[in-house]
C-alpha cells in the first residue's frame, strides 16, 4: 500500500512539474538548473523567431526570384525593341540620307527655275513691248482700214449713183439696177452661189426691195432720203422675214441721194443696227 502511494505521488509531482512552470522553475532552482532553462526558452525564443525570419526571407527570396524572372524577361524584350529600334534608327538614318539628296536635287531644279522664271519674265517683258507695238500697229491699221473702207463705201455709191445715172437711159428702174448690180457683186465675192439672184418680194403683206432665201438677205432701196425712216423700215421688214424664215437675216440699205444730215444720221444707226448702207450722193438740203 505505501508502494502505491509512492507511484502515485510520483505521477502528480510529474504532472505538476509539467504543468505548473513557478513550481517546475523552483525545483529545478533548487536543483541549481533554472537559469540554463531559461536560457533555454530564450533560445527557443530565439529559434521561433529565427524559423519565422527565416520563412519570410524565403518568401522574399521566392518573390525576388519571380521579379527577377520578369524583370529578365522585361530586359530580353526591351533587348529586342533596342534591336527593333536601332534597326528603325538605321532605315531613318538612310532615308534623311536619300532627303538630303533628294533636297539637294530640288533646290538645285529651283534654281534653275528661279533662272527659267527671270529668263520667262525677260521675255514676257519683251513680248508686252512687242504687243504694244503690234497693237500701235493694228491700231494704226484699223483707222487706215475704216478710212479706206469708207472710200470703198463711197465709190460704190459713186459708182452706183453713176451707173444708175447711164441705166435709167436703157429704161431700167433704179430697184432693178441695184438688185442686178449686188447680185454680181456678191456673187463674184463669193457670198452667194454662182445661181442665186437676188429678186423682189412680198412676204406677209410687205413688199422686200431686195430679198434672198439662202443665204438670208433682206434689203430696202430708195432713191432719196432725208431722215433715217428708211432704217426704221428696214428693220420692220427684216424682223418678218426673220420670224417666218427662223434666221438671222443679213441687211443692206441703198441710198441714191441723201441730205447731208440725213447721211451722217443713217449712217451712224446702220452702224448700231448692223446695216451695211451705202449712199450714192450726199446733196445739199
Amino acid at each position: 500500500m505505501s508502494e502505491i502511494k509512492e507511484e502515485e505521488l510520483k505521477e502528480v509531482f510529474l504532472k505538476i512539474l509539467k504543468e505548473d512552470e513557478k513550481f517546475r522553475y523552483a525545483i529545478l532552482g533548487s536543483a541549481g538548473l533554472e537559469e540554463i532553462l531559461k536560457r533555454l526558452d530564450r533560445h527557443e525564443e530565439i529559434l521561433i523567431k529565427l524559423r519565422e525570419d527565416f520563412k519570410t526571407v524565403s518568401e522574399e527570396q521566392a518573390r525576388l526570384r519571380e521579379d527577377f524572372k520578369a524583370l529578365s524577361e522585361e530586359q530580353a524584350r526591351l533587348r529586342e525593341d533596342f534591336n527593333e529600334m536601332r534597326k528603325e534608327q538605321i532605315r531613318i538614318a538612310e532615308e534623311q540620307i536619300k532627303l538630303r539628296e533628294d533636297f539637294k536635287t530640288v533646290s538645285e531644279e529651283q534654281a534653275r527655275l528661279r533662272e527659267d522664271f527671270k529668263a520667262l519674265s525677260e521675255e514676257q517683258a519683251r513680248l508686252r513691248e512687242d504687243f504694244n507695238e503690234m497693237l500701235k500697229t493694228v491700231k494704226g491699221l484699223q483707222e487706215s482700214y475704216i478710212r479706206i473702207d469708207q472710200r470703198i463705201d463711197s465709190l460704190y455709191g459713186a459708182m452706183i449713183y453713176g451707173f444708175w445715172q447711164m441705166s435709167k437711159f436703157a429704161g431700167v428702174t433704179f430697184e432693178e439696177f441695184i438688185r442686178n448690180f449686188l447680185t454680181e457683186r456678191l456673187r463674184k465675192a463669193g457670198e452667194i452661189p454662182k445661181n442665186a439672184k437676188l429678186k423682189k418680194a412680198i412676204i406677209n403683206g410687205e413688199e422686200i426691195n431686195i430679198f434672198l432665201k439662202s443665204p438670208l438677205i433682206v434689203g430696202e432701196v430708195t432713191a432719196h432720203a432725208e431722215t433715217i425712216e428708211e432704217i426704221d423700215k428696214l428693220m420692220k421688214k427684216t424682223k418678218i422675214v426673220e420670224r417666218k424664215y427662223k434666221g438671222k437675216a443679213r441687211k443692206i440699205l441703198i441710198v441714191l441721194t441723201a441730205t447731208k444730215e440725213a447721211a451722217k444720221e443713217i449712217m451712224e444707226k446702220a452702224k448700231k443696227e448692223g446695216i451695211e448702207a451705202i449712199i450714192g450722193k450726199t446733196i445739199a438740203e
